[in-house]
């Protein structure tokens, strides 16, 4: 599960945005300034921050120079103020996007959604030693996680294990009896179809069009893949 910390020293918005985060699958902790949100990030793995700039303590501006320091997650910023002049010194101090008050938190959701997704999809995330990953495809051998995009995908446990064997042997082309042997642990005798049948189903968690996916491929002939992407 992906981590949101949003700073705001308004606890009706922090609350707000907080509902609406979590409705989304997404863990979310808060700060009332950037003091605090500093201390936060000590002791959690952040995906993406929302980051008031006019906060007590410590405005976000300030807040964010000294994140950008040992920090590369996506901030968005929350301003009261919607001249060019602040958006761009927002982004010049490296927000990644900029979002006026007041704001539709459906529209919020969204560009937290679409900035974790390019962060998973650009290799600028973290990546921990239990994580196998691809694009926005993520497999956790620790806890037994898949998402996509940030989004949590449920997979039976034989379908993890295919989709493990199959990450972790990434850009390989590997035959319905190597899957079975892999997975079943037993000799292949006529598997193809019930492999076939695990991929389709696989496919259909994972990908946006299944039918034309971009992770989990079909080499006629020869057997299936993982991209790496």
């Amino acid at each position: 599960m992906y981590k949101v910390l949003v700073c705001d020293d308004d606890t009706a918005i922090l609350d707000s945005v907080e509902v609406y985060l979590r409705t989304e699958g997404y863990e979310v902790i808060k700060a009332t300034n950037g003091i605090d949100a500093i201390e936060l990030l000590k002791s959690n793995d952040v995906h993406c921050m929302v980051l008031d700039i006019m906060m007590p303590k410590m405005d976000g501006l300030s807040a964010m120079l000294k994140i950008r320091q040992f920090h590369k997650f996506p901030i968005i910023l929350l301003s009261a103020k919607s001249e060019d002049t602040d958006k761009i010194a927002g982004l010049s101090f490296g927000a990644d996007d900029y979002v006026t008050k007041p704001f539709n938190p459906l529209e919020l959701v969204a560009r937290v959604k679409s900035q974790i997704r390019r962060y998973v999809s650009f290799g600028s995330l973290n990546i921990k030693d239990s994580q196998l990953v691809t694009g926005g495809l993520v497999l956790d051998t620790d806890t037994k996680e898949v998402t996509v995009d940030g989004e949590s995908v449920k997979l039976t446990a034989r379908e993890f294990s295919i989709l493990l064997y199959l990450m972790e042997n990434m850009g390989r082309v590997l035959s319905s009896s190597q899957i079975y042997e892999a997975v079943w642990n037993e000799p292949s005798f006529r598997t193809e179809k019930t492999v076939t049948v695990h991929i389709r189903n696989i496919r259909e968690k994972i990908e946006i069009n299944p039918r034309d996916p971009k992770y989990l491929k079909v080499v006629w002939g020869l057997g299936y893949k993982i991209e790496k992407i």
